[in-house]
């Protein structure tokens, strides 16, 4: 039974995430019916990780099983992206593996990116994929702020209510923020992440960058373990799952 690793690309705002759910479609979902479409299979599709709904992917990376061994992955690849078609989702790599190999009881490292645009006129091309802040924020300031929050913690005031995530302790590996043109770029790297951590560091980010919040409020945040305390969650629309290390 030969396993395949593939390596994603999608845009997220027309799904409700990557996990197949009842409410609405979503991107495992649309990679299952395509395998299935060409193979006659029904497999089940195994993230790396489970972006939320209106996160994008750059190098997502799953793996699925197939009980014939008719297919070579230029096959795989090549079919499963024509039965894809018209949705904004593609697979940039196919590799056979063996069993070993889990694309998320194996990932060691977890990357991901988050766009804000800076400026005071809205997006036209790149809407629904950054989020847009008009007031000018010092770059500066939001990456100090951060390196507050590298290491291992308890990160309980930048997780979700409703994570699932059996510890609310991480250890956050990197965390920069720096101008980019019109931009301001967000990246964290990390082996997990709780739910909407890295969106609720962005939104908490954000005060500091307004000039509204210290460093010091970011670590008072931290040492609080209280959602409440730390700043608003992020649109999804900027977050970018960039790439996964293994």
């Amino acid at each position: 039974m030969p396993r395949f690793r593939i390596t994603i690309e999608y845009d997220g705002g027309d799904f409700s995430g990557w996990q197949r759910q009842a409410n609405g479609p979503s991107i495992q979902q649309a990679l299952e019916e395509s395998v299935k479409a060409f193979s006659g299979e029904t497999v089940e599709v195994v993230g790396a990780g489970r972006t939320d709904a209106g996160v994008h992917a750059l190098a997502q990376v799953a793996h699925f099983d197939l009980a014939s061994d008719r297919f070579d992955a230029a096959t795989v690849m090549k079919a499963v992206n024509f039965h894809l078609k018209p949705a904004p989702i593609v697979i940039r790599h196919t590799a056979e593996t063996g069993p070993e190999f889990h694309s998320r009881f194996s990932a060691t490292r977890r990357s991901y990116l988050y766009r804000i645009l800076n400026r005071p006129a809205p997006p036209a091309l790149d809407r629904g994929r950054v989020w847009h802040v008009p007031k000018e924020l010092d770059a500066g300031a939001m990456h100090d702020a951060a390196q507050a929050l590298l290491g291992k913690h308890d990160f309980t005031t930048f997780r979700a209510k409703h994570c699932q995530a059996q510890s609310p302790v991480k250890t956050l590996d990197a965390l920069s923020v720096s101008r980019v043109g019109e931009e301001i770029h967000l990246n964290a790297h990390a082996r997990s992440f709780l739910h909407h951590q890295i969106r609720n560091i962005t939104g908490t980010l954000r005060l500091v960058g307004e000039g509204k919040w210290t460093r010091r409020d970011v670590e008072k945040a931290l040492a609080a373990k209280d959602r409440a305390a730390g700043g608003p969650t992020a649109p999804p629309d900027g977050l970018y799952l960039v790439s996964v290390g293994y």
